[in-house]
C-alpha cells in the first residue's frame, strides 16, 4: 500500500459522478493522493456530458472506462466514498466510508451538469483538506 491517502470513487454506473470526482481528486491533489473509482454496474462507456462539462474547466476525464468495484480495491482504500450506489459496496472495518447524495447526470443537459460537477468540486475540495496536512509555508 502507497504512503499517500488512497480514495475510491464509487457510483452505478462509474459513468458520470464517481469519474467527474477522480478527475477532480486527480487534478487537484497533485499526486498527493492515489485515486480509484468504479461502479456496482459499470456502463460501456463515459457519460458523453459529463466529458463536456469536465472539458470545460480542463480537466479530460476522456481516456477514462468505467470499472468494475472489487471488494479487493474498497479493502485497498483508506476512504470510500459512494453516490448513489446503495448496499452495493462492501464494509471493511478501518475503511473510511461517506455517501454524497447528488443527482444522476445520467440523461440530464449540461447545465444539470455543471450544477452536479460543481458541487462534485466543492466537495472534493472539501475531502482534500480533510486528507492533507496544510503547505508548509516558510516567512
Amino acid at each position: 500500500m502507497s504512503d499517500r491517502p488512497t480514495v475510491m470513487f464509487v457510483c452505478v454506473h462509474n459513468a458520470g459522478r464517481s469519474q467527474m470526482a477522480a478527475g477532480f481528486l486527480t487534478a487537484l491533489s497533485d499526486g498527493q493522493v492515489e485515486v480509484r473509482s468504479s461502479g456496482s454496474a459499470p456502463a460501456e462507456a463515459i457519460n458523453p456530458v459529463a466529458v463536456e462539462a469536465m472539458a470545460e474547466i480542463g480537466i479530460d476525464i476522456s481516456d477514462q472506462r468505467p470499472k468494475i468495484l472489487t471488494p479487493k480495491a474498497v479493502e485497498a482504500s483508506d476512504v470510500v466514498i459512494t453516490m448513489g450506489c446503495g448496499d452495493a459496496c462492501p464494509f471493511f472495518p478501518g475503511v473510511r466510508y461517506e455517501d454524497w447524495k447528488l443527482t444522476d447526470p445520467a440523461g440530464q443537459d449540461i447545465d444539470t451538469v455543471r450544477q452536479v460537477r460543481d458541487n462534485i468540486r466543492d466537495r472534493v475540495e472539501a475531502l482534500l483538506t480533510d486528507l492533507l496536512p496544510p503547505k508548509t509555508r516558510t516567512p
